[in-house]
């Protein structure tokens, strides 16, 4: 059976190191089966049960208390602790959840119904001015406890800090403001702009909302705690914070926080080479001059390749500009068929 399921996920698409790990096994096994024994599977398994193994009466009494009237509505988290204070223990949290598990039980065990996180719509950036993804930051001061709030706003496509302003503290009609001013500067047109943040106050808040709505920019947010949904300002960041220049003692007033950042966004869109756009400064993608700069890089690669080919194994490097760029795209999962066909069997 498993053989089967493996070569119909293989047949749909998915390598076989993939397929074979979902089912816990290596790819060298798979095809030691198939050349043995008709591709049976050949594991012996464990001579005897572990000596801790519960017994049907205690998997019986793990499942009645669990579906009993005071505990019903209760996650094992809480029904252990419960019944400690009644002088009773019957298993741990972990064996109560995995005895509820094998028996399909380990649903959502209140009236109300599950929180469900939907993973952000993906978008596509082709262009300046299409996706804009923004965060806030903590900046350390000299006050213990007291922290600065760097607001900034990132054009996916080109990279280019777009705004980045600092603030005594959280606000949204501080996010307003910047993003008005923003869109003001870069000229953007209405229905045309998709504003990506995380979830927090500042980013949902009514007045930032109503903003967005009046300036025609689609909000998209990030699940609840799921920093990935927000890459492009989690990385400017990192790469702000681990910058040689990044000062080591705390900042001592707004001012000079805003002088350093300034320094900082200057140097990023017109100094610094990004890895993800071919190594061209976010300001040369964002204004039209990458095509040129690009084109040079390939002039120069294919005269080197021409004086010296037996250097060149393959095709020169890739300088071709980077047209699209993707904003939590869909996952292709090349093993959900494998995954479903395990589930069935």
């Amino acid at each position: 059976m498993i053989i089967n399921l493996i070569d119909k996920a293989v047949e749909s698409g998915a390598r076989l190191n993939k397929a074979a790990d979902i089912m816990g096994l290596s790819a060298r096994s798979i095809i030691r089966w198939r050349k043995q024994s008709g591709g049976q599977d050949q594991r012996k398994g464990p001579l005897k049960a572990p000596a801790n193994k519960l017994s049907e009466q205690q998997r019986q009494q793990i499942l009645d208390t669990a579906n009993s009237a005071s505990f019903r509505d209760l996650s094992p988290k809480q029904i252990v602790p419960k019944l400690a204070d009644q002088g009773v223990y019957l298993a741990s949290e972990s064996t109560f959840y995995r005895v509820l598990k094998e028996h399909k039980m380990l649903t959502h065990r209140q009236a109300s119904k599950p929180a469900v996180n939907h993973r952000p719509k993906e978008h596509v950036a082709t262009g300046p001015r299409q996706v804009w993804s923004w965060d806030i930051t903590y900046l350390q001061t000299s006050v213990k406890g007291m922290f600065f709030y760097l607001y900034m706003i990132v054009d996916v496509w080109s990279r280019k800090v777009i705004a980045a302003q600092v603030f005594a503290e959280e606000s949204m009609d501080h996010s307003s403001m910047l993003l008005a001013h923003a869109c003001m500067i870069h000229g953007v047109q209405p229905d045309k702009l998709v504003l990506h943040s995380d979830n927090g106050a500042p980013m949902k808040g009514a007045t930032m909302l109503a903003t967005l709505h009046k300036l025609g920019v689609e909000p998209s947010f990030s699940r609840p705690s799921v920093s990935n949904d927000n890459p492009y300002s989690e990385s400017l960041f990192r790469t702000m914070k681990y910058r040689p220049e990044y000062p080591s003692k705390p900042f001592g007033d707004i001012e000079q926080a805003q002088s350093w950042v300034d320094g900082f966004v200057f140097w990023y869109n017109t100094q610094h080479m990004h890895s993800s756009i071919r190594y061209v400064t976010p300001d040369d993608r964002h204004f039209g001059r990458e095509e040129h700069i690009l084109a040079n890089r390939r002039k120069v690669y294919e005269k080197a390749r021409s004086r010296n080919p037996n250097r060149w194994s393959k095709n020169i490097r890739n300088w071709n500009p980077v047209h699209q760029v993707w904003l939590n795209p869909e996952k292709k999962d090349e093993t959900s068929e494998m995954r479903r066909l395990k589930k069935a069997a």
